[in-house]
């Protein structure tokens, strides 16, 4: 396999258990450069399981991690970070009354200055927040407004953006669309696009087929801990993805199931006879 074609990450036979609860089992998976890796499944599936492992907070019981084609053992997410791999959570990590300046820099500040007269260069970094969200799309009027002023696709977007720029490889990307509106999740979808133009590679996780078929070039379905398999446009169409993900035959026992009662509470009410009005008082007897 040339160098272009090895996966920047690739899980392999991965398993993961908290006590006697499987949370992962013998699950696989690969990422390649400037590729868009949808992660799916309904809530409890394993998703989070499996992208604390990929970004360094759980180490895995069972299989093999590589990154680049070597193995890792990541003992905390700065070791992730310092492979590139950089996870966006639902909460951003961001303080809505700090302006976007200081939440794109926050923990990674740029100062000038020495020793005790170090300050936070203010100046030199709205020009690299402007020039960054520039370059992913993004035009601010300006970067010193709070973070709290800015919508849900925006705030995203300026996560991603962060990332982006402190060298981020590999972006994990969880649920970023779950609380978004159409026009929002739109947002964030564009983004995500133009993260992959820039070569980076991403794993969104969601449970919105809707939202991962249109960005996605290849999905990994996770169903109860176990991959489903991971499958192409060309494998795999929309509503195939939706009753994979959806447990299609679940549904449909449910659905003979309350078919069954309804037939059965229909016979029950059909054989009921209908009590006799009983007699009126003063009747005479004889």
């Amino acid at each position: 396999m040339s160098a272009d074609q090895t996966p920047i990450v690739e899980a392999r036979n991965i398993s993961k258990y908290f006590g006697g609860v499987i949370a992962l089992k013998d699950v696989s998976m690969e990422l390649r450069h400037g590729e868009v890796m949808c992660l799916l499944g309904d809530n409890g599936a394993g998703k989070s399981t499996l992208i604390k492992i990929l970004s360094g907070v759980h180490p895995p019981d069972e299989g093999e991690y590589l990154v680049e084609g070597r193995t890792v053992h990541f003992t905390s997410p700065r070791d992730a970070l310092e492979h590139g791999i950089a996870t966006v959570y639902q909460d951003l990590a961001m303080i809505p009354l700090m302006s976007i300046t200081r939440n794109f820099f926050l923990g990674s500040e740029l100062t000038q200055g020495w020793s005790f007269l170090k300050r936070f260069d203010i100046r030199r970094a709205n020009c690299i927040v402007h020039e960054e969200l520039r370059k992913m799309g993004i035009d601010i009027r300006d970067p010193a407004q709070p973070v709290g002023t800015l919508s849900g696709g925006e705030r995203q977007s300026v996560a991603i953006a962060r990332a982006v720029y402190f060298g981020a490889k590999v972006l994990i990307l969880d649920e970023p669309t779950s609380a978004l509106g159409v026009k929002q999740a739109g947002v964030v979808l564009r983004y995500i696009a133009q993260a992959r133009m820039r070569g980076i590679a991403v794993i969104l996780i969601t449970h919105n087929p809707h939202h991962a078929y249109p960005i996605g070039d290849r999905f990994t379905i996770l169903k109860r801990g176990r991959t489903l398999g991971t499958f192409t446009k060309a494998e795999l169409s929309r509503s195939d993805m939706i009753q994979m993900m959806s447990g299609g035959e679940e549904l449909e026992d449910l659905e003979r199931e309350l078919r069954e009662f309804r037939e059965q509470a229909s016979s029950r009410s059909a054989e009921t006879p209908s009590q006799e009005e009983p007699g009126g008082f003063g009747e005479e007897s004889g």
